[in-house]
C-alpha cells in the first residue's frame, strides 16, 4: 500500500498586541473604511519587540502542533521554516527554532524556505516528499512572519503597511497509508519576470543592477560597500514595494488556475471541496476566486479580517483557526492555495 503524507497535528500563535485601523489613522493619512474597503481587513497582530521575534512565535506555534499530534518535541526528525522575515539576514530560523525547541544537540536538520505568500505551500510539498519518500517520519513545518519590523508607517508607506500583520503558524507531518487520508496532490509554480512586482530588494547584493545610477566597486584601493547606502535611505528602498494594481491582476488569474488544477488531478469538481484556505492576501481577491469557482461561502475560509496578511503564516494559522472552530473535521476535502512575491503560487490538496 502507498505512502501518503498527513497532517497529523497543527498549531498556531499569535502576539496579543492588537492594532486597529483607527490606530493607524494616527500614523499616517488612511481610514478604517479605506481600508475595509480595498483589503478587508480591520485589525492584525504586532510582535513585542522586546519578547517576540519570527522564530519564538513559529517555536510556540510548533508546540502546539507537536501537542495536537499526541508526539513530544523530541521527536521532530526535521524541520521546514517558511518565512520572508527572518531574524537574522543569516542564518535562517529554521535553526533558532531547533535550538528554541531543544533539538540542536541531536542535530536535527533545518530548512529555511522564501517564497514568501507562498512559503507555506511550497515548504508543504517538500515536507511532503520527504514523508512520501521514507527519509522522515515527524517533519515539523512552520510558518512565521514578524512584518511590523519592516515596514514604513507613514502615509508614503500606507498602501503596503496597512495590509501586514504578524503571527506563525505550524503542522506535523506523518506517514499515513489510510486510503481516505493525507495530501493527495501539489502544484508548484513560478514566474521570476515579475520579480521586482512585489519585492524588497534594498538591502541586499544586486551590486546597483536595480540602480544604474549607482556605480560601486573598487575606488582608490579601496571596495564601496553596496550593502547600506545613503541612497537607499533617502529614496525609502529600504522598505517593501508591491504594485498593488498589477499584482491583484496576476493574482486573479493564477490562484483559480493552480486551484483547478490541483482538484481535477485528483479527480475533483470544485464542489466537491469541504473547504478552501486561501492564503490571506486580500479579501477581495478571496472574494474574487470563490465567485469564479462558484463555492459557497461556507466552502472558504477567510480570517484576513482579524490577522492581517501574515504571508507564510497566513494559511497554517487559518487553517488551525478553522479546525479549532469545527469547520475541519476528519475525512473533509481541503484546499490550501497561495500567491505572491516572485511570483510564486500553489496548490495543496487534501483529505483530512
Amino acid at each position: 500500500m502507498s505512502i501518503r503524507t498527513k497532517i497529523a497535528g497543527i498549531g498556531h500563535f499569535v502576539p496579543d498586541q492588537v492594532i486597529t485601523n483607527h490606530d493607524l489613522e494616527k500614523l499616517m493619512d488612511t481610514s478604517h473604511e479605506w481600508i475595509v474597503e480595498r483589503t478587508g481587513i480591520e485589525q492584525r497582530r504586532f510582535a513585542d519587540r522586546k519578547t517576540e521575534t519570527t522564530s519564538t512565535m513559529g517555536t510556540e506555534a510548533a508546540k502546539k502542533a507537536a501537542a495536537d499530534a499526541g508526539i513530544d518535541v523530541s521527536d521532530i526528525d526535521f524541520i521546514i521554516f517558511a518565512t520572508l522575515s527572518s531574524d537574522y539576514f543569516f542564518p535562517g530560523s529554521g535553526v533558532l527554532t531547533q535550538r528554541q525547541l531543544g533539538l540542536a544537540e541531536s542535530g536535527v536538520g533545518a530548512l529555511d524556505v522564501r517564497n514568501q505568500c507562498s512559503g507555506f505551500v511550497y515548504a508543504l510539498t517538500v515536507g511532503d516528499t520527504f514523508v512520501r519518500s521514507g527519509l522522515y517520519k515527524n517533519v515539523l513545518v512552520v510558518g512565521a512572519e514578524t512584518h511590523s519590523m519592516g515596514l514604513d508607517f507613514t502615509t508614503r508607506g500606507r498602501d503596503i503597511s496597512v495590509i501586514f500583520g504578524d503571527g506563525a503558524g505550524a503542522v506535523i507531518l506523518q506517514p499515513t497509508t489510510e486510503e481516505n487520508q493525507g495530501i493527495l496532490t501539489n502544484s508548484l509554480h513560478a514566474d521570476g519576470r515579475e520579480a521586482e512586482e512585489l519585492s524588497f530588494i534594498c538591502p541586499g547584493s544586486h551590486s546597483g543592477i536595480h540602480d544604474n545610477e549607482t556605480d560601486f566597486g573598487f575606488s582608490g584601493g579601496k571596495f564601496d560597500s553596496i550593502f547600506m547606502t545613503q541612497k537607499m535611505l533617502d529614496e525609502a528602498k529600504v522598505f517593501p514595494y508591491m504594485n498593488g494594481k498589477h499584482v491583484f491582476k496576476y493574482a486573479v488569474k493564477k490562484f483559480p488556475e493552480v486551484i483547478m488544477k490541483v482538484i481535477h488531478a485528483a479527480g475533483y469538481q470544485p464542489t466537491d471541496i469541504d473547504l478552501l484556505i486561501p492564503h490571506q492576501a486580500n479579501l477581495r481577491i478571496s472574494q474574487f476566486v470563490q465567485k469564479t469557482l462558484r463555492l459557497r461561502d461556507d466552502q472558504v475560509f477567510n480570517n484576513i479580517q482579524k490577522y492581517g496578511n501574515t504571508t507564510a503564516a497566513s494559511i497554517p494559522i487559518a487553517l488551525s483557526e478553522a479546525k479549532e472552530s469545527g469547520r475541519v473535521k476528519r475525512g473533509d476535502l481541503i484546499c490550501l492555495a497561495a500567491f505572491g512575491s516572485g511570483f510564486t503560487w500553489g496548490a495543496s490538496l487534501l483529505r483530512w
